[in-house]
């Protein structure tokens, strides 16, 4: 082999070992393609955020432009506790920024917080300096001052945002949010009928207190989209329906294993990607979504009814009852109650059987504290709040209307056992 046809032959092969050792970049098919600004209904169906908002933009030479505040707000977990904590835009989580596969955008973050603070777009594939660790890639966001991110979401998913400066104080305090980018569909008929986004958080805030304590590792209040039970909006589908639940997970300790009653369903998604051969997919009934992650179900609604989906971490669906209260279940008290009745007229001792009785105590609470708030359903009073909701599914629906209460068919309700019905079966109760 001639020296010239050497050099050609060392040359090629390593342009071609170069290519292969360097991949290409996340993002690099979708700057290439330069895609138009999704639009939402063409392009793809809108979510939903019971209890929330989807963020609001702008278009500029193709680039969508949202501004998202940091800021002290005011925020109201359920009738009974307000508290003062921090969100983006006015709210806990901050508004969803919901976007197209391959749009560009700019996202202008103001600091209005007593501290520095920075956005980490979770689980985004994106240039480093954009990446918003304090720190690391970028100088932390002074308060007072506007900081500006700009790339290109290369991928659909499901992701969150949240503070990469002192996490656990700011995060803790409520600084979250969620973040769908929509693969682009023409045909409806391909995509979910109806797409919800819930965010799931923890707090820890004493009774009779308005502040969270972001120093404590056990957790007395637990949220969905940061509500709880019965402040949290229903979810309202109709029979027929492709419905996908998207949660996020960004409390500062705990894994939320999601039950939902009446369906079974499958996890289509996580904040890594989706799915590639979903008919493989075991049927589930829980979804664990851990600390940090995005989690996407899917299910047929084919089951009509009202339906709760909680976590079940029982003390997770109980509101400020961590450590508040003694143990009573069991205690035998005698004339107790009547011997103090001589003191303080009307005293009950309560949680001798459960949690249920102490719901409905009338006695004073401390002021600004949801200790005993449970959810009233048609049939009575349920020992239910906390990370908790319904997924009311009806053979028709007004849109996202909650349609009140389910309609039981007749004979469709348990009931009790008459005596004819006990007999029949030669059931006899001790």
């Amino acid at each position: 082999m001639s020296k010239r046809l050497l050099l050609l032959f060392l040359t090629f092969s390593i342009l071609s070992y170069g290519r292969e050792a360097i991949p290409p970049l996340p993002w690099a098919r979708a700057e290439k393609e330069n895609l138009p600004p999704g639009i939402p209904g063409r392009d793809y169906t809108p979510a939903v955020v019971p209890n929330g908002a989807t963020a609001d933009y702008r278009v500029v030479d193709g680039v969508k432009v949202f501004h998202l505040t940091a800021e002290p707000i005011i925020w109201e977990v359920a009738p009974g506790l307000t508290i003062n904590t921090w969100g983006y835009n006015g709210s806990v989580p901050g508004p969803m920024i919901e976007l197209s596969q391959g749009d560009r955008v700019r996202i202008y973050v103001t600091n209005k917080l007593p501290a520095p603070t920075s956005v980490h777009w979770h689980a985004v594939l994106i240039p480093c300096g954009m990446d918003g660790v304090a720190g690391v890639t970028q100088p932390a966001i002074p308060p007072g001052e506007t900081f500006l991110y700009e790339f290109i979401f290369p991928n659909s998913g499901t992701f969150m945002y949240h503070p990469h400066f002192d996490s656990m104080t700011q995060e803790g305090m409520g600084l979250t949010g969620m973040i769908l980018v929509h693969e682009r569909e023409a045909d409806p008929a391909k995509r979910p009928t109806r797409d919800f986004a819930i965010m799931l958080h923890e707090w820890s805030i004493k009774v009779g207190t308005a502040k969270p304590d972001t120093l404590k590792m056990d957790f007395n209040i637990l949220t969905m989209n940061g509500k709880v039970m019965p402040a949290t909006e229903p979810l309202v589908a109709e029979l027929g329906d492709r419905v996908w639940i998207r949660y996020g997970n960004l409390s500062a300790m705990d894994h939320h294993p999601i039950h939902l009653h009446g369906y079974s369903f499958k996890i289509i998604g996580s904040d890594g990607g989706w799915a590639k051969d979903r008919s493989v997919l075991l049927p589930e009934t829980t979804v664990l979504v851990p600390v940090g992650t995005a989690k996407v179900i899917e299910f047929l609604a084919d089951n009509p009814g009202d339906w709760i989906f909680h976590c079940h971490m029982t003390h997770h669906t109980m509101n400020q009852m961590s450590n508040e209260f003694p143990n009573m279940v069991g205690m035998e008290i005698g004339d107790f109650d009547k011997r103090v009745r001589t003191l303080i007229p009307g005293y009950r001792t309560m949680g001798t059987t459960g949690m249920r009785d102490m719901t409905k105590t009338g006695l004073p609470i401390p002021k600004n504290s949801i200790p005993m708030l449970g959810y009233d359903g048609p049939f009575g009073q349920t020992v239910f709040g906390g990370m908790a909701n319904i997924l009311r599914v009806r053979a028709k629906t007004d849109n996202y209307r909650d349609p009140g209460p389910y309609f039981f068919p007749r004979g469709s309700i348990a009931a009790p056992a008459t005596q004819g019905e006990l007999q029949r079966d030669g059931i006899i109760p001790k």
